[in-house]
């Protein structure tokens, strides 16, 4: 019986992304860059191919994510990916309700997607597969580790329930006190604020060359900022999350080290295209 994950664009959302900031990257390399810059190509190249396998990984795992149960075992399908989880391994079942707060190691989130290891602040470690998990997910402690896995409804708990003999433990973070949950980054103005301004200095920049380069006649390196301002964007934010969860303020600082390099950029741009 095959049980699919709550409803989300988390795959579309990918997909999207990946061709736009793959494909400028890719091609802001190869425009910026003349016959006399190889080396720096090379250098540039080697990292961004690795990133794209990576990333087509992920996305892979987000179009065929579900989730099986068989007869004997439970089967996480994630990508080219198969983990199975026989029924006498399993020793918890635990639904989270309410706003978790995940701490992310080694994963990767956007928007309807969330894959890798984190730390659920309160509860313990738990490696997510799933969409949309903010809010409530089904949490398995099994001998194999601890799995987070988002079901469209309950059928997926009481099937897995009835399967190993265990009773469905409902926990809700909002019993848990701040102390062990933590702070939430999503409830925290001020990293949202300084996240926001991330937002808007790379929305401006972007905008900026691209409304005022062409025929500009400035130095076509003004592309290659715009890729590594956008892929130092997107390094930087991921790192702010990390961060955060063991300083505040180290977040926060974090964020604004990506306002001033993009602010750097967008100034050496508006002093190239008006002045060239």
């Amino acid at each position: 019986m095959t049980f699919k994950a709550k409803k989300s664009f988390g795959a579309l959302y990918g997909i999207i992304v990946g061709i736009l900031v793959f494909g400028f990257s890719f091609w802001g390399i190869s425009y910026s860059l003349g016959p006399d810059d190889n080396a720096l190509k090379v250098l540039l190249y080697i990292p961004a191919y690795l990133f794209l396998v990576v990333y087509i990984y992920l996305v892979l795992g987000a179009i065929r994510l579900k989730y099986v149960v068989n007869d004997d075992t439970f089967l996480l399908v994630w990508g080219v990916a198969k983990k199975h989880i026989a029924w006498d391994e399993i020793d918890e079942i635990i639904q989270i309700e309410g706003r978790s707060n995940l701490f992310p190691f080694m994963s990767m989130t956007w928007p309807g997607y969330v894959v890798g290891l984190f730390q659920l602040k309160g509860v313990g470690p738990v490696r997510m597969y799933g969409t949309h998990a903010k809010n409530g997910f089904l949490y398995l402690k099994t001998k194999r580790g601890f799995l987070g896995i988002t079901p469209q409804d309950d059928s997926l708990a009481k099937k897995i329930a009835e399967k190993t003999g265990k009773e469905i433990q409902i926990l809700d973070m909002e019993t848990i006190p701040i102390e062990k949950k933590g702070h939430d980054m999503h409830t925290d103005r001020y990293f949202m604020l300084y996240t926001r301004l991330n937002n808007l200095f790379l929305a401006v920049f972007c905008l900026y060359v691209a409304i005022f380069f062409p025929n500009s006649g400035a130095d076509r390196l003004i592309i290659l900022l715009v890729v590594l301002a956008i892929n130092l964007y997107l390094f930087n934010n991921a790192n702010a999350k990390r961060l955060y969860q063991f300083s505040q303020q180290g977040g926060y600082f974090t964020l604004l080290i990506g306002m001033a390099v993009t602010g750097i950029f967008l100034i050496l741009s508006v002093v190239q295209i008006s002045f060239s």
